[in-house]
């Protein structure tokens, strides 16, 4: 297992599993058609214009393939006053759950905001994911829940916040 920053190599396979991860976890929560519209091309696309210019780490599995991937940097929207930080995507292929990778990547993300003077940090899930109970488990406090459309549905979105200190 190794963690390292993407380079602009790891774009399509960030954007595959961007688009996989998708698929496989929000299945049933988030539109057939939505998801069936997610596209490797426009994914790699957005991911060859964020890795130069952002805070992306990759997560590599035992062969050192990347299986997983975390991006983060400045809270975004301004709306939570002492959160000064933000994991905007931390997504890992099904098969790779459970082996300490999300873990892994959600530290190191952590440990960059901490770096970068950020005292607290935040991230947004759906409230039907079936995994945000990990983030629950690494500290993460109900700070909101806000209804947001995806595919032309109603969803329920939760934000946590963490403490860095």
């Amino acid at each position: 297992m190794k963690i390292r920053k993407a380079v602009i190599e790891d774009a399509p396979k960030i954007a595959q599993i961007h688009v996989d991860s998708w698929r496989e976890t929000y299945k049933g929560i988030v539109a057939d058609s939505y998801l069936e519209d997610l596209s490797y091309e426009n994914r790699e696309k957005m991911w060859n214009s964020i890795i130069p210019h952002a805070t992306v780490y990759v997560a590599e599995n035992e062969l050192q393939e990347v299986v997983g991937f975390a991006n983060c940097g400045k809270e975004r929207s301004g709306d939570y006053q002492g959160y000064t930080g933000e994991i905007y995507t931390l997504y890992l292929l099904k098969k790779e759950h459970g082996k300490g990778l999300g873990k892994a990547l959600f530290q190191h993300c952590r440990e960059e905001m901490i770096d970068k003077g950020m005292n607290s940090f935040m991230l947004f899930v759906l409230a039907d994911n079936p995994t945000r109970t990990f983030y629950e488990k690494l500290g993460g406090k109900e700070l909101e829940r806000l209804n947001i459309e995806m595919g032309g549905e109603q969803l329920e979105e939760i934000a946590y916040g963490f403490s860095t200190i």
